[in-house]
């Protein structure tokens, strides 16, 4: 027996070594990935070594621990798993009343049912020895690599017996998002968060998994030797001790059930995780097994789908909104109608073969709904035509950039719309993105989703159209979810970003390689925004600190016509004022610091960075033997800087040290 202290306490530490780990992790990416360090060595190492005693102290090894991270499998192949016992789907209802009379006078446990792809997992003497997938029920396919890099499955459980349970293996919104918006030009996005999960679990490197943020959630348990819990809800909060992720689901009986039913329908919205209805099953273990199964699905459960609530509306407008794809896809425009609580007045079609399908064309009278009551479809065209109405209504040019579209048929023929031109600045929002960054031109507000609905209206084409919204504020306004108090900020915060500095501008164009500290080393060097524009990669690297990469890179980019006209078009909108002047007289001045750890003088590590700059100094974000000192108020810890910076004989002094130099 397990008692409820003692699953508190164990629950508690599982939320701490998941707060560790994503710590850890965070701090890795940003040291291996960006060359920043967002904490000092030996932070790092007293958390490691906390998340090394916890998962001693439980028996606990969460999915994706840093302490298990030394590499990622590849397979040839996933080889076939036939299942102990068939796994039969749930029957299914749309009907409250008739879920209300399946249950009788049983307490039931309701549940989320996440639309991923079930996972059967088995454990022994407390480690995950197999992951297998549901298959077609009889035979599944084994993916126990996969797994191990999943969050939600623990690699090690304090629980020895032979363990068997199921759950759902699925990506959230906000990553499916996020893997969509970092696809390669040209690449078909994935249709939904189910399609991009199935592939990924199917993957032959574990590292795609990793990439992706697969997720697991526990919902069932098939076999857990030696346990006498017998409730759904209890084998849960069992599992949950043990550090899995478990979905999330209420105790309800006859007169709780619908309002339980209506309190998931209203937090569906908040939802980042993929669901398509509800799960009802007995809490009562041994009842609902009692109970047998069909020759088609099991009689311990019911799954409640959502019944989808629709409307009619007049079509008003196809919109085509560009990807940084390059696809380009259409989206329906229609009368606002009221669906499931919320104003709806867009839907997208995804292609112009569903445009065929549907045949629409502008004033037809078209039925809505949203699917899983998240995502607006255009269910049916009531319109009928004699012809095919698709093909004018198709557009001819890119509404980011102008250019001639292009339509690409697929291996399985659909048909969809695709800009070819390679500069488009729909396939380059991280410029965009990058330029408004607070060390570039600090643009507030610009956050990635607005400047995304900026570019695919046609409203940032070049960087100086941040400086002209004004030719759009009608348009802007109407968008949804901006208003005239929107408008009013972005185009307010452009404006006051207009008065800037020299090296502010240079980082911000995104040349590649070249950063703010090498921005500032040029504009030093030549305060001139001709001369800028002319330098070669010889006079580049004669400016201490610009090796041969930063400076062709440098010259190839001005050496575009593209780039140059864009520069120049910049340089109209702005006011630039000259570089501080540096105090070429000071202690540090030509000297070379790297910074690590907290400091206590300066605000933060950045405004030490200015000081030594606008003194100037330089700095550098690895220790080498360029360096001429290591600031460090910890001088006797045993961080990788300080050890390397002991190696090459490099004084380690403090803030008070580096102070006194002056």
């Amino acid at each position: 027996m397990i008692y409820f202290g003692v699953r508190n306490m164990n629950n508690e530490k599982i939320s701490r070594m998941k707060e560790i780990n994503d710590l850890l992790s965070k701090a890795a990416d940003a040291y291996y990935n960006t060359s920043e360090t967002i904490m000092t060595d030996a932070e790092y190492d007293r958390l490691y070594n906390e998340l090394e005693a916890l998962e001693k102290e439980t028996g606990i090894i969460l999915g994706g621990s840093m302490t298990q991270r030394v590499g990622f499998e590849v397979s040839s192949y996933l080889p076939k798993v036939k299942h102990p016992r068939r796994m039969l789907s749930l029957d299914k209802t749309k009907d409250r009343i008739q879920l209300k009379e399946w249950l009788g006078d049983q307490k039931g446990f309701l549940s989320w049912k996440l639309d991923g792809l079930t996972v059967c997992l088995y454990y022994d003497d407390g480690r995950l020895t197999q992951a297998v997938s549901r298959g077609n029920g009889e035979v599944g396919e084994d993916m126990t690599a996969n797994a191990r890099q999943i969050k939600g499955i623990p690699q090690a459980i304090p629980f020895k017996g032979h363990l068997a349970l199921r759950g759902e293996a699925l990506i959230s919104y906000s990553d499916f998002d996020r893997v969509n918006d970092s696809l390669p030009e040209g690449s078909e996005p994935y249709k939904n968060p189910r399609n991009l999960a199935s592939g990924t679990l199917r993957s032959l490197d574990s590292r795609i998994v990793a990439e992706r943020s697969v997720n697991f959630f526990a919902f069932s348990v098939s076999e857990a030797e030696g346990t006498d819990i017998n409730s759904v809800s209890g084998m849960l909060e069992w599992l949950g001790t043990l550090g899995f992720q478990t979905v999330f689901g209420k105790i309800v009986d006859s007169e709780t059930l619908i309002p339980a039913i209506e309190f998931f329908e209203h937090e569906i919205v908040n939802n980042d995780f993929p669901s398509d209805g509800l799960v009802l099953t007995f809490d009562d273990i041994a009842y609902g097994r009692s109970l047998g199964e069909t020759v088609h699905h099991p009689r311990n459960g019911m799954a409640f789908k959502w019944a989808d609530e629709t409307a009619d509306t007049v079509l008003r407008e196809i919109e085509w909104s560009p990807s940084r794809t390059g696809l380009i896809n259409p989206v329906a425009i229609f009368d606002t109608v009221e669906l499931e609580g919320t104003s709806v007045s867009r839907a997208s079609l995804h292609n112009i073969s569903i445009m065929k399908k549907l045949n629409l064309a502008v004033g037809d009278t078209v039925s809505v709904y949203k699917a899983n009551m998240i995502i607006p479809v255009v269910g049916e065209n009531k319109t009928t035509h004699d012809t095919d109405v698709v093909s004018p209504a198709v557009a001819k040019t890119c509404p980011a950039c102008g250019q001639p579209t292009e339509i690409k048929v697929s291996d399985e023929d659909v048909e969809t719309l695709v800009c070819p031109n390679h500069e488009c600045p729909a396939k380059h929002l991280g410029r965009f993105e990058h330029f408004v960054q607070r060390d570039a031109m600090n643009i507030v507000g610009f956050a990635s989703s607005t400047i995304k609905t900026f570019v695919e209206n046609g409203f940032l084409r070049e960087f100086k159209d941040f400086y002209h919204l004004s030719d759009h504020k009608d348009k802007i306004i109407s968008l949804e979810g901006f208003g005239e108090r929107s408008y009013t900020q972005l185009y307010e915060a452009a404006e006051a970003s207009r008065d800037t500095e020299l090296s502010r501008v240079l980082y911000a164009l995104g040349i590649p390689n070249i950063g703010r500290a090498a921005s500032k080393q040029i504009c030093a060097e030549y305060p001139d925004t001709e001369r800028l524009e002319k330098l070669t990669a010889e006079e580049l690297m004669l400016i201490d600190g610009i090796g041969e990469i930063l400076a062709n890179d440098y010259a190839a980019y001005f050496s575009k016509e593209h780039n140059l006209a864009e520069y120049h078009a910049l340089l109209k909108e702005l006011n630039i004022s000259l570089p501080k002047a540096v105090d070429t007289g000071s202690g540090i001045a030509g000297k070379t610091f790297v910074i690590t750890g907290a400091v206590h003088i300066w605000k933060n590590r950045n405004e030490l960075k200015d000081y030594i700059e606008a003194n100037g100094g330089k700095t550098a974000s690895a220790v080498s033997a360029k360096t001429d000192y290591l600031i460090n108020n910890d001088v006797t810890s045993g961080s990788s800087k300080n050890k390397k910076a002991k190696e090459l004989g490099i004084p380690i002094i403090t803030e008070e040290e580096f102070r006194d130099m002056e």
